[in-house]
């Protein structure tokens, strides 16, 4: 098949300081029977896609849509996708699938290295080295306490695995606790049910996706329900916590110290009171980064790719759409010669 027809087109954005053109060999290795190509200006990517069946990057507009006459399936190389023209993409009957899940182990080694942290209070001893001090202070133990994780999917569920072994109580706040989960506990997002599980909490980790329920669920009710000696963790979204009332919170000492990998806004200002509190650590929105993304984005896009070509009804991995049945979602162009 010739340049022009491609199987798969990888568009040209990077990500998390990654080259997509590695993405793009990594692809051609691990499905050496398919045409990738690599579409490094925005004109390479209007001409490589009008014929493509398969398209993935990190993003797509409804302009390069337009150009996309043959696309079937395109998986973009983030968890979200409220970005792309959604409702244009399923129309045209193309599978949308995202990456949820590629980031899952960084976040909750991050989420781990936060708790960690706090419990030996680390971040006081780097604080004590910028200053020459050599001062003793009181470190704890994570053994015995109670780690509440909000939010039960592949990163919920990949922090509570980590915690395994550590001695430590577990409750899951989730959307269906009937479902259960990996924790000791489950508890649902209705009022009562929250307030109960905060209220022994010692490490709240929030690893929710953002919605109409966990906006802002992170409240002054909330934070004033956590025992002082809570620590707050964000690493899903910044809307989740109400920042005014963490800032007040950590003022007052309502609570002991929050890790924050996303804040709301984000960037977080330069003016925010969060960058000069000692009991505060901020990331910039880092703890999904890791040299496995796109080993692990390719082993949804192979898996992708395959179900094209499969007997029977397909059945796509990470799919968020869903197409009009009539809508072509089997390819006849993949594998052509």
């Amino acid at each position: 098949m010739s340049k022009a027809n491609p199987d798969i087109v990888v568009l040209r954005k990077n990500t998390e300081g990654l080259s997509t053109r590695s993405y793009a060999r990594l692809l051609q290795e691990r499905l050496s029977e398919y045409d990738v190509v690599h579409a490094d200006t925005p004109q390479k990517e209007r001409e490589l896609i009008q014929n493509a069946p398969v398209a993935t990057g990190v993003t797509m507009d409804s302009e390069l849509l337009s150009h996309a006459e043959d696309l079937e399936l395109f998986v973009a190389a983030s968890s979200g996708y409220n970005h792309l023209p959604m409702d244009e993409l399923t129309e045209q009957g193309v599978v949308v699938a995202n990456a949820a899940g590629i980031h899952a182990p960084g976040i909750a080694e991050q989420a781990l290295g936060y708790c960690l942290m706090f419990t030996r209070q680390l971040h006081t001893g780097l604080q004590q080295k910028e200053n020459h001090e050599w001062r003793h202070y009181q470190p704890g133990e994570m053994k015995g306490s109670t780690v509440t994780v909000v939010g039960l999917g592949a990163i919920g569920t990949e922090i509570v695995q980590r915690l395994e072994g550590m001695d430590v109580d577990t409750i899951g706040i989730r959307y269906s606790p009937e479902k259960g989960g990996p924790t000791d506990e489950v508890y649902g997002f209705d009022d009562d049910s929250v307030h109960s599980a905060l209220a022994r909490t010692d490490y709240l980790v929030l690893s929710t996706p953002l919605s109409d329920t966990t906006r802002k669920l992170i409240g002054e009710a909330e934070l004033n329900t956590l025992p002082p000696n809570a620590y707050v963790i964000n690493v899903c979204r910044g809307g989740v916590i109400d920042t005014d009332a963490l800032v007040s919170a950590l003022q007052k000492s309502d609570i002991s110290g929050a890790a924050l990998d996303v804040t709301d806004p984000e960037p977080l200002p330069a003016d925010s009171p969060l960058w000069r509190m000692g009991n505060v650590l901020v990331t910039p929105h880092v703890g999904g980064h890791t040299p496995k993304h796109w080993d692990r984005l390719s082993d949804i896009v192979v898996h992708n790719v395959e179900q094209l070509e499969a007997a029977g009804e397909p059945e796509f991995r990470n799919q968020v759409n869903n197409p009009a049945p009539e809508a072509p979602v089997r390819s006849e162009k993949v594998k052509e010669d």
